[in-house]
């Protein structure tokens, strides 16, 4: 797994919200990619379960990340995914990076792309893998180098009330994310 600083535009980190959009319980794969995002170094919002496209967008919008990881196993993905980039264009955010995964067959990626969707990993896909093409779309966004430097990152809190936060306070284990 990737152990550099991730640094965004600003040369601050990368600020990542990690989304299921639409009608999807299942949470423990984004949960597994928020800590990742997390240990690599990125400030990492987790929008909670079942909100909607607009609502991602806002979400984004609001916290002025520079990523949204969409992740999907509802079969959706054609769908929320799209509609996601849509309300981020109406919203401002049109210059917020994209990345889509879960359950999404080979034919979809082609479409999901061209709709401003990247990266499109499904299962099995490395934690390290991912967070490469994070790092990296961002530099090319940004066109930064990495300096190598590693540092603690700051805890996650998964928020009940969809409302995206990032705690800087330490939590016990249960708390932990």
């Amino acid at each position: 797994m990737t152990t550099a600083q991730a640094t965004s535009l600003e040369g601050r980190k990368i600020r990542i919200l990690v989304a299921k959009p639409g009608l999807d319980g299942h949470d423990r794969g984004a949960l597994v990619l928020c800590r990742a995002f997390r240990d690599a170094g990125m400030e990492v919002i987790y929008s909670g379960l079942l909100p909607t496209p607009e609502q991602v967008a806002a979400m984004a919008v609001d916290e002025d990340v520079d990523v949204v990881a969409l992740s999907l196993l509802n079969g959706a993905h054609m769908t929320a995914f799209p509609k996601v980039v849509e309300f981020l264009k109406k919203k401002g955010g049109s210059g917020i990076i994209v990345v889509g995964g879960g359950i999404i067959p080979d034919s979809d990626k082609p479409r999901l792309e061209r709709a401003g969707i990247r990266g499109n990993f499904g299962p099995g896909t490395s934690l390290g893998t991912i967070i490469d093409f994070v790092n990296q779309s961002v530099q090319e966004k940004s066109g930064q180098q990495h300096d190598g430097r590693s540092s603690k990152s700051k805890k996650i809190r998964i928020s009940p009330t969809r409302k995206p936060v990032v705690s800087r306070k330490k939590r016990g284990k249960r708390g932990q994310g």
